[in-house]
């Protein structure tokens, strides 16, 4: 197989190792922070083979797979005669723009330069090196060797056959690509994710229920719909004559409910406050990492479930 790139060791970077080392890729990993590679990055791809393969979701044995994935002591080492970049460095600017000249100016001509930003629109720093044609955002749900969505957004240089590439890639090394045909702030997946957060900072803040309340509501409710379908089909299956009949007889009320929607919600410290003493109670702080554990153990116990269907 050929190789890829992977610039950033923290949790997104080591998270996408496995995914490409999962798939084949030999993965050269590396992290401007020295040792952590080796020190943490590798040993946590470890923990997450071994998770997948505990939860039959891994066709080879872990050390094979771990066996791909190696350290590189610059960036210029990490991504020659790489067919693929990915950067997943801090959400910055101007240090993203430093991390991609550094990129662009060593990987291949051809070689396909994304990144794992969560916000940041690419044009903001995918546009100023040699042949942009060949860059574009390639954004993950964290982490992206549990969770197989991914968002690609070209910029207005990059070139369709490298989001046509780009899809086909990711699209074999098991992940399930989506395209977004323009740019946006924090693109499809965090401007859903926050406007819900917003509005249920809102319903709390103003004492209409509390953060528990709110989360039941999701993993009680909404979620085991959509969990299998989306806010589209949920609303074409909620009427007998699907979508345009739901809008027909629920339209006016869901635009009142969205006119008085606080997405906007003018939050303070206190609300902050207390918001976080209810969920530390709930789950303390140091053991936010077991909770995290098994946080993984439900993704991959309902991606199974789902694999079955």
């Amino acid at each position: 197989m050929s190789t890829v790139a992977c610039i950033g060791a923290g949790t997104v970077g080591r998270a996408w190792a496995v995914v490409f080392a999962r798939a084949g890729y030999d993965v050269r990993l590396y992290d401007a922070i020295g040792g952590e590679v080796a020190r943490t990055a590798i040993p946590g791809a470890r923990r997450t083979l071994e998770l997948l393969s505990e939860n039959g979701l891994l066709k080879e044995d872990v050390d094979t797979v771990v066996s791909r994935i190696s350290a590189a002591s610059s960036i210029a080492e990490a991504v020659a005669d790489v067919v693929f970049v990915q950067e997943s460095v801090r959400e910055d600017v101007a240090v993203k723009r430093e991390v991609f000249a550094e990129i662009a100016a060593h990987a291949p001509a051809d070689a396909i330069l994304a990144s794992s930003t969560s916000a940041i629109p690419g044009s903001d720093f995918l546009g100023h090196f040699a042949h942009p044609e060949r860059a574009l955002v390639v954004h993950p749900v964290n982490p992206p060797s549990l969770i197989p969505l991914v968002e690609l957004c070209g910029t207005q240089w990059t070139a369709p056959e490298t989001v046509a590439k780009a899809r086909a890639l990711m699209t074999e090394a098991g992940m399930r690509p989506i395209v977004l045909k323009k740019e946006i702030d924090g693109f499809i997946l965090n401007r859903l994710q926050f406007t819900l957060v917003a509005e249920a900072l809102h319903l709390v803040g103003e004492g209409y229920c509390t953060p528990e309340d709110v989360d039941a509501v999701l993993t009680v409710g909404l979620a085991l719909r959509w969990a299998s379908i989306g806010p589209f089909e949920v609303a074409h299956l909620n009427a007998p004559d699907g979508f345009q009949g739901f809008i027909d007889r629920l339209g006016p009320m869901m635009r009142r409910m969205g006119e008085a929607a606080r997405t906007d919600y003018d939050w303070t410290p206190e609300q902050i406050a207390s918001a976080h003493a209810e969920l530390a109670e709930r789950v303390p702080i140091d053991s936010i990492a077991d909770r995290q554990a098994w946080r993984d153990r439900q993704i991959l116990a309902l991606r199974q479930l789902k694999q079955k269907q």
